[in-house]
């Protein structure tokens, strides 16, 4: 299975189209659903889709429940296992190669007028250094032909950039776009170690399709997922240059800054090969912030309380509010849940804890429940003085904020009859 297994059943546009602007003009008139643009002004054939990578689409291709699929993303955090590498023959990502470097071409979209201009924003970094190898989501500005300007926020791929400017080095890597879901989630992750995020992608794709994750070893000795749609070789170079406006996942414009270029060697892609062109703000990028966290929540809530479900939720742009699904045992259990889910995803400002007859990713059906299960002044937890995360425009200037917890569960063991809902 590949990247093109969540395009089955998406919304075909055949008429022409640009990459600055119309994309996003096009998915908004939609309601942001998912589809693929066959016929990309000035790129040759190239084809690019959007909105594909959503909770619910990947639970009905695997068919699993939103639950089965957290605990199969914790399967994997925890059982990491070794790719197999293929020949290059055998690898659909080498079907073609460009004759000479020209990123122009790709459908690289500029979806917002506030951002800096062309981004891509689904492309996942593969580098390593000094035998230590790490995955994950870097947004890159386009700026010319061959060079991008990347947002490496300090986390795992900053580090090494600065260990080895240190040492006067570039950094070889590979930027790919397309892969498998399995990949796309795994390098969402983010460890406290240095785990090897391929290793996860690996026991992922083992999980969810039965078989192993091919990987292909680039001439400039990057190995990426053979099935991918794209892969570039580039060099994180010794250069900064100015990275910014972007509108990032809370919908808020981000500051200007000088980031690292990368200067691009040779780009590999598919026949007719499709670009995952992720609109920031909307389902995708909410979906890849939001869903990795899921786990790592209802493993902390599971410590007190038996838990079915996490929904990040829309409106706390996957990341800040979530919705926490619990089976109570004994009085307290839902307060218990408050103070495990925040200590599991500490970006959090919000959580709602809701009996598992709620449906976490309906909004309404959770704010039912606030109405007629939740006490404001008995059944909430405020924190002050907490550590916030850095997308929330509102914290303080010492980067403090305050979290609220709600629990909308009833108490075991009452008669639950004037509080169950017919509808």
């Amino acid at each position: 299975m590949s990247f093109r297994d969540l395009l089955v059943g998406v919304e075909e546009v055949n008429e022409e189209i640009g990459v600055e602007h119309d994309m996003f003009e096009h998915s908004a008139s939609t309601g942001h659903k998912a589809v693929m643009f066959n016929r990309i002004k000035g790129t040759d054939g190239l084809r690019s889709a959007l909105n594909v990578l959503a909770r619910d689409r990947l639970c009905s291709i695997f068919d699993i429940t939103p639950g089965e699929l957290i605990d199969i993303l914790a399967w994997a955090m925890a059982n990491p296992i070794q790719p197999v590498i293929v020949d290059c023959g055998d690898a659909p990502v080498l079907e073609n190669t460009q004759d000479s470097v020209n990123l122009s071409v790709l459908p690289i979209p500029w979806h917002y007028p506030e951002d800096r201009g062309r981004y891509q924003s689904a492309s996942v970094i593969i580098a390593e250094y000094e035998g230590v190898r790490n995955m994950s989501f870097h947004r890159q500005f386009l700026r010319d032909e061959n060079h991008c300007v990347s947002r490496f926020v300090p986390r795992h791929l900053r580090t090494m950039t600065d260990k080895a400017r240190e040492n006067g080095d570039e950094i070889d890597i590979a930027v790919v776009n397309g892969p498998d879901a399995a990949v796309l989630l795994a390098a969402a992750m983010s460890f406290t170690h240095d785990l090897d995020e391929l290793t996860v992608a690996a026991a992922l794709h083992q999980r969810l399709h039965g078989k192993p994750l091919e990987l292909v070893t680039l001439p400039n000795g990057i190995q990426v997922p053979a099935d991918s749609e794209y892969a570039m070789e580039a060099r994180i170079t010794l250069e900064d240059d100015d990275e910014g406006p972007y509108v990032d996942i809370t919908g808020t414009v981000d500051d200007v800054r000088q980031e690292p270029v990368i200067e691009y060697d040779a780009i590999h892609h598919r026949n007719s090969a499709v670009f995952h062109a992720l609109i920031p703000a909307e389902v995708e990028h909410r979906t890849l912030m939001g869903l990795p966290r899921a786990p790592t929540i209802k493993a902390a809530v599971n410590e007190v309380v038996p838990c079915t479900d996490v929904y990040m939720t829309d409106g706390g742009s996957g990341w800040l509010s979530a919705v926490v699904s619990i089976q109570p045992q004994s009085k307290g259990d839902g307060i218990k849940a408050i103070h495990a889910a925040l200590n599991g995803h500490r970006s959090m400002k919000q959580v709602t804890i809701v009996d598992t007859d709620i449906d976490c990713s309906n909004p309404v059906r959770v704010e039912w429940a606030l109405m007629t299960r939740w006490q404001p002044d008995k059944d909430t937890v405020i924190l002050s003085e907490q550590k916030g995360s850095s997308l929330d425009p509102s914290r303080g200037e010492d980067g403090l904020t305050s979290k609220i917890g709600i629990d909308a569960t009833l108490p075991p063991g009452i008669d639950r009859s004037p509080y169950e809902s017919v509808l």
